[in-house]
């Protein structure tokens, strides 16, 4: 089995040969993920699977809806109609801790 990597703008494509076909895996990393999700959108319309990366590691696997052996997706109809404005607003927090220093915290203990 063939294998080549080549590497451009965050991407890693690896070419690979199986029973005569040339198979174009597609990986990329998070960031440019999210600043071109529409154009992977695509991509993965037209029937390719994108392998979502983590600098180098592998993290998911973005592959084409197949549906199920039941059918086809079926949306339904709302049960009830609630109107936002109706909907009772949670009270203001008034605790002595920073939620900004919070959330930062937080994002750097996952880095």
């Amino acid at each position: 089995m063939e294998h080549q990597d080549q590497r451009s703008h965050g991407r890693v494509f690896g070419n690979r040969t199986r029973y005569d076909y040339l198979v174009t895996m597609i990986s990329v990393r998070i960031a440019e993920l999210k600043a071109k999700l529409s154009e992977y959108l695509r991509t993965v319309r037209k029937g390719h699977s994108i392998t979502v990366l983590d600098r180098e590691t592998p993290i998911a696997r973005i592959v084409p809806y197949e549906a199920e052996a039941g059918g086809a997706l079926v949306g339904r109809k709302p049960t009830s109609r609630v109107s936002f404005e109706k909907i009772p607003l949670p009270e203001r927090y008034r605790g002595n801790i920073d939620i900004v220093e919070l959330l930062l915290e937080e994002r750097q203990v996952d880095r």
